[in-house]
């Protein structure tokens, strides 16, 4: 049975039984604790946790599913993957344990001609958690299982949470015994390899808390309701229904297998280490397709960093196993080719994914080259200092500079007889996470615990957001944080929190930032608001300082926002779904969205692109832009079914979660989106749009930033300031300035190679000199010194190998020059033949004068280059290097 077919059946099953069928979510989850989809359950999580209500009692669904924690396992076993698919079925307070139960066994051994997955009722095992014994009962009276099949696992086994704070409980899973040839008997107790899990059945009870581990939690509390969340391993009962030994041979994970070894002519079975290649091939780039699908595009930080490392493990394997030639675009194709039928969407995006994924390799292979470069330079200066450990700030740099994931980093230091520094580099690594995760956590809950939202959201319900047709309006304080902690009342000079029952304040989403405004009380009292956010869903979050008076839960209120602010803030907005369009009508969907920020006046725009949009593209974009609101559009907002705005061609941004209900802003006939920000009602209103230029963010996306309205008038009239300065200076009309300019610098290039010549010719002078000065040391020709300050690494390279070159060749033969060059000292070491001989090194050398010297450095043994931070200790160098050859001499 085809893994499509799988799908089918299953959502089919449960859709009979009253479910309703919800699509994948996008692998981007739509919660600050997470950075990638990681469960089936994840979706539904505001429905556990009663923060909104769910579209239906009972649900099922397909869902994507990235974990990477083990990642450096995936390939090295058989069961580790970094992509899945989690079918679920889910019941928020409808039916519980017999329920579920109940509809897992019939779906699993009904035969496949009714509907089912024709599994042997004698080969399924079941567990349960130590102390359930209404869940063993279930199983034994009811379904009919047999005690000696049924066992009992603790905590760590059979207590479901998603690692996080939220929903949890016991379950119950259901086992596959795959026969004596995996191991010995006994059930999943005893071997898990034999007696394989392919569904969990999640009892969801209770809330966790913080903790450590899959059994170090506090349980918090019971949920609103009981309920029922339970995840079935698409590729696992594929593995089963296939007759396959594991995941890999699976139909989804095969073909890119296959068409690795077409390209590498590499057999699977061939040899351990490059089957491990060619399953590390196969899973990341699933993954890698799945994840730019929805939006992700490779990064240095977050999302974008999971998938560039596994993107570029996937590539790195290529090579072992013998690649020469880019490769992601035939394997891109064929995973698209196999999982389009069960996800359409790869299709319709196919060039958009090619895009992106053909300029990561791109980006890869220069990146491989360079930063094996620098990491020779690494392993050179670590061997000097006499350690075989690199150390973990020089992995580090390759991660963040040059894109170097920490095990190709590894797998190069030891062939060449290295470690690395683990503890370090992962020491470095997480410090830079934990600043951008606090970041953003901060920003978006002012270090307030979530719990006090949800239980504001509890009591009061969801914010009713009047901002569309409301600048100010009457409303009712109905939560109230002190410094992140609830309180009844706040003073002069306290931060706050304030949450209303109505508001004009636009919370920050969608790339719109948040409003600021006032809020003014009866009494008096004043808060002023600079920021919104939405920590929990439905919940306005307005984060300022008492100005004046106290401030009390339940008083009336008058919001109001700064309407000059927000304002600016729509013909930002509006301006920049314009550019959108724009840009698509240039560059073709690819040009999709990947980000923006909108703000007072001004506007980022981050899009898919392979490469830098030509002046003339761009020139054309802002053109278009701005005949849009001459023509005076009108911009209308609309709230209609996600089904009916795809229909009527309404974009969508990539990551965004979207409800069955949606927002669709049009402008004229030329742009509609899906979007709940604040805009202009007619384009006239933007006035004028300066694109100000566009630039590189990432591998294959890039970032327009302009200026609307006022803000633009502003920019232009500045240039045309410096245009009327420059043409009184050239003495030309603006048209001839570029020519004019040219000229001018032109003529100055000239003059400074002439003067570059002259000071070469000078410093290359004294060659002869140097030479006819040196030293001996126990025959060996010696000539160290400091040449004129301000002469380049360039110059002072070329007078030492002159300097070198006019001693004889029989005669052993070290030169050291050093400089300082802009307040840095640099110094060149270079040696003859007949030295090297002897044992000169012009790299062991140059790394003793660079040490002194406060740096490093390295090269050949015939010339090498280093320098420093502290130019004072020229000289200590200088008697440095001529200790160095006396002793070797």
């Amino acid at each position: 049975m085809e893994s499509a077919e799988i799908r089918r059946r299953w959502l089919r099953f449960f859709e009979e039984r009253g479910h309703k069928v919800v699509p994948s979510a996008s692998l981007i989850a739509d919660d600050p604790t997470l950075l990638l989809v990681p469960a089936g359950m994840v979706p539904f999580k505001p429905y556990f946790l009663g923060e909104v209500k769910p579209p239906a009692p009972r649900a099922t669904s397909v869902q994507k599913c990235v974990r990477t924690p083990d990642i450096e396992e995936v390939g090295k076993t058989t069961r580790h993957g970094t992509f899945f698919q989690m079918c679920g079925n889910f019941s928020f307070g409808d039916y519980f344990k017999e329920g579920a139960i109940k509809y897992a066994w019939e779906l699993l051994t009904s035969s496949v001609a009714d509907g089912g997955f024709g599994l042997e009722a004698e080969r399924l095992w079941i567990t349960v958690y130590q102390d359930d014994d209404e869940a063993e009962q279930i199983w034994r009276d009811v379904v009919g299982v047999p005690a000696e099949r049924i066992q009992r696992l603790g905590k760590a086994d059979n207590f479901w949470s998603m690692g996080v704070p939220g929903p949890c409980g016991p379950c119950s899973e259901i086992n596959y015994d795959r026969g004596p040839e995996f191991g010995v008997e006994g059930g999943p107790a005893v071997n898990d390899e034999r007696y394989v899990e392919i569904w969990n059945l999640v009892f969801m009870q209770f809330e966790r808390g913080a903790g450590r581990g899959k059994d170090d939690f506090e349980i918090l509390g019971d949920l609103p309701s009981q309920n029922i969340d339970t995840g079935l391993g698409l590729e696992r009962l594929a593995m089963i229904l296939q007759g396959v030994h594991n995941m890999y041979e699976t139909d989804t994970l095969r073909v890119v297998i296959d068409k690795a070894t077409e390209l590498t002519g590499v057999a699977y079975g061939a040899a351990g280490a490059s089957d491990v290649s060619l399953r590390v091939v196969s899973d990341h780039m699933r993954t890698s397709v799945m994840l730019i699908g929805d939006g992700v595009t490779p990064g240095n930080e977050g999302r974008g960093y999971v998938l560039r490392r596994i993107m570029r493990r996937a590539i790195r394997n290529m090579r072992l196993l013998g690649a020469t030639e880019p490769v992601v675009q035939d394997l891109v194709d064929v995973v698209i080719d196999t999982m389009g039928e069960q996800y359409p969407e790869l299709i319709t995006d196919r060039k958009r994914i090619e895009t992106v994924a053909l300029a990561e390799e791109a980006a890869f292979l220069k990146t491989l080259k360079a930063g094996t470069n620098i990491l020779d330079t690494a392993v050179t200066e670590t061997r000097a200092t006499g350690s075989t450990v690199l150390p973990g700030d020089k992995a580090f740099l390759l991660h963040d500079t040059w894109g170097f994931p920490i095990d190709l980093t590894l797998e190069m230091a030891a062939e060449q007889g290295l470690s690395v520094d683990e503890d370090g580099f992962r020491r470095l690594m997480k410090e830079q996470r934990e600043r951008a995760k606090a970041d953003s956590q901060a920003k978006k809950t002012g270090h307030a615990d979530l719990h006090a939202y949800r239980e504001i959201a509890d009591a009061a319900g969801a914010t009713d957001f009047t901002g569309y047709v409301q600048l100010e309006g009457e409303a009712r304080i109905v939560g109230l944080l002190v410094d992140g902690v609830p309180s009844p009342a706040a003073s002069e000079g306290d931060e706050v929190e304030v949450v209303l029952d109505r508001t004009p304040f636009y919370a920050e989403g969608g790339g719109q930032i948040g409003d600021t405004g006032r809020i003014r009380l009866d009494n008096g009292a004043i808060v002023e608001i600079r920021d919104v956010q939405k920590p929990v869903p439905g919940v306005h979050v307005h984060k300022g300082r008492v100005q004046v008076g106290e401030v009390t839960v339940d008083a009336p209120v008058w919001a109001a926002i700064d309407q000059g602010r927000r304002r600016a803030i729509a013909r930002a907005h509006s301006a920049t779904h314009l550019t959108h369009q724009a840009l698509r009508d240039a560059l073709g969907p690819t040009a999709a969205q990947a980000g923006s920020e909108n703000q007072p006046g001004r506007f980022r725009f981050d899009f898919g692109s392979p490469a830098a949009v030509p002046t003339a593209v761009m020139t054309d974009v802002e053109q278009r832009i701005n005949e849009v609101l001459a023509h005076e559009m009108d911009v209308q907002a609309e709230v209609m079914s996600l089904d009916e705005a795809k229909k009527q061609g309404a974009i969508a941004e990539f990551g965004e979660k979207y409800g069955e209900r949606v927002r669709v802003v049009t402008i004229g006939d030329f742009s509609k989106e899906l979007c709940g920000g604040t805009h202009v009602r007619n384009t006239a209103q933007l006035g004028l749009v300066k694109l100000l230029g566009e630039s590189s963010i990432g591998s294959g996306v890039r970032r327009i930033e302009a200026l609307v309205g006022v803000d633009a008038y502003n920019f232009l009239a500045r240039e045309h300031t410096v245009v009327s300065q420059l043409q009184e200076l050239v003495k030309g009309r603006p048209e001839e300035l570029p020519e004019k300019i040219a000229g001018m610098l032109g003529k100055l290039k000239d003059a400074e190679k002439e003067i570059e010549k002259f000071r070469a010719e000078k410093v290359l002078q004294a060659a002869a000199g140097l030479a006819a000065g040196a030293k001996d040391v126990h025959g060996t020709a010696l000539v160290t010194g400091q040449v004129p300050d301000g002469t380049t690494a360039d110059d002072l390279r070329k007078l030492v190998l002159d300097v070198r070159g006019r001693i004889p060749g029989d005669r052993p033969a070290v030169v050291a020059l050093f400089a300082v060059t802009g307040g840095r000292p640099v110094t060149v070491v270079a040696t003859n033949e007949a030295a090297r001989e002897r044992g000169f090194k012009a790299g062991d050398l140059v790394r003793t004068a660079a040490k002194t010297l406060g740096g490093g450095g390295g090269g050949k043994p015939d010339v090498a280059q280093g320098g420093g931070q502290n130019p004072e200790a020229v000289a200590e160098a200088v008697a440095a290097v001529e200790r160095l050859v006396t002793e070797t001499a």
